[in-house]
């Protein structure tokens, strides 16, 4: 700082005669001429230069709140645009857990379906199986009365003596046969 004050004061030695000695003396035409220009500068700012700065700052202001409500217009469409797809995903998730539950009933409906099926398979097969060996069993008891009518008919002709093949020797020995059965 006492560098700056040794060169001032080294310049106003040097300057011309009838120049200020210091920048801190007081020049009374200096003075007046400075609030001169000073106010001539501020008429032609105030009349020129202040209506094109206002006319610029307010035209900014405006694009400003124009830019700042479509800000605001854009976030609320923003957040419209979330609450719509957060929405849509709920959506989305219930109907794919309906489908899922639908999807898993349909299943279990089918197995149910497949089992009643296959139940019903095996008794129709054990049914059929039955009335086979049923059948076959009865094609036995026949098979045996009439091997027991032969063995009956042949035994009575030794014991007789004489041989039985007529039908009605057949017929009589059926009949017995069918008596004892149910007795």
């Amino acid at each position: 700082m006492l560098a700056v004050l040794w060169v001032l004061q080294e310049a106003a030695q040097a300057a011309e005669p009838g120049a200020p000695a210091s920048p801190f003396e007081v020049n009374p035409g200096l003075f007046v001429w400075t609030w001169v220009v000073f106010g001539i500068l501020l008429l032609a700012l105030w009349k020129w230069g202040w209506p094109g700065i206002l006319e610029k700052t307010i035209a900014r202001e405006e694009k400003i709140k124009g830019q700042l409500a479509d800000a605001e217009r854009l976030n609320n469409e923003a957040k419209a645009a979330v609450a719509e797809a957060q929405r849509l995903q709920q959506a989305a998730r219930a109907e794919a857990q309906q489908l899922l539950a639908e999807a898993k009933a349909a299943v279990e409906k089918e197995r149910a379906g497949a089992v009643e099926k296959v139940r019903h398979d095996q008794e129709a097969v054990v049914e059929r199986a039955r009335r086979d060996i049923a059948a076959e069993r009865d094609k036995a008891i026949s098979e045996l009365r009439r091997e027991a009518v032969d063995l009956a008919l042949g035994a009575a002709a030794k014991v007789i003596g004489t041989r039985l093949d007529s039908e009605a020797d057949k017929k009589i020995v059926l009949e017995y046969l069918a008596k004892v059965e149910t007795h």
